[in-house]
């Protein structure tokens, strides 16, 4: 699943990538190549590193990236990889996400 330049929802076929299909790295990317530095990207609890691809690229383009703690996830692979590749602005508690969001759509909007 990813965003088309449209800006709506697409379901794709394409490959696994890394081996995952759906993945969040295609819908992080995706999202970015839209969006670009107005994109919030929230990485939370899941296995593997899945999602750190895209979540470059959402850097890339200028976005904001979140990853929720270790302490708060249930499996923190996701998270976790994605500190490993130093692409995370922020690390919150499970229940901070909400707030942050909201933070960052006030900053935008007041731009």
């Amino acid at each position: 699943m990813g965003v088309s330049q449209s800006r709506t929802v697409e379901i794709s076929d394409a490959p696994p990538i890394s081996g995952f299909r759906p993945s969040a790295s295609y819908l992080f990317n995706s999202v970015a190549g839209v969006y670009r530095d107005a994109v919030l990207a929230v990485i939370m609890t899941g296995m593997g590193s899945d999602g750190v691809d895209g979540l470059r690229v959402v850097k890339q383009c200028g976005g904001t990236v979140i990853a929720q703690d270790q302490a708060t996830s249930v499996v923190f692979g996701m998270p976790g990889a994605a500190l490993q590749a130093k692409i995370v602005d922020d690390t919150v508690g499970l229940e901070q996400i909400a707030g942050k969001i909201q933070q960052f759509e006030l900053r935008r909007a007041n731009r």
